[in-house]
């Protein structure tokens, strides 16, 4: 499993109509296929700049890699996020195996 998360912040003011419309087109990407848990959320905390994230999970590489060339991201990407995203930071995880069965190391 993967879980594909990003945080940002948008060029439009908080709770325009540009902001809504941005955050209503980013519901297209919950319908590519493999993309599972899609999550919008918003930052509560003022511990950093971003105010909102996107979450969700792929059940492999195969899943991501999909998603990721899909022409709904592509075009999302190009025609939304490009354009209007002021700052981003993205991460993508793997579950660790717990601890004891590591037995000390840090493989996935």
């Amino acid at each position: 499993m993967i879980r594909h998360t990003v945080v940002f912040r948008l060029i439009h003011p908080t709770g325009s109509e540009l902001e809504r419309s941005f955050l209503a087109d980013a519901e297209a990407l919950r319908e590519i296929p493999g993309v599972q848990k899609f999550e919008q959320l918003a930052e509560v905390s003022p511990k950093n700049d971003f105010h909102f994230g996107f979450s969700m999970e792929f059940d492999d590489q195969t899943a991501y890699d999909g998603y990721s060339n899909h022409p709904v991201h592509v075009e999302f990407v190009s025609t939304r996020w490009v354009p209007e995203v002021a700052d981003f930071l993205e991460v993508d995880y793997v579950p660790l195996q717990p601890y004891s069965a590591r037995r000390g190391t840090m493989d996935v």
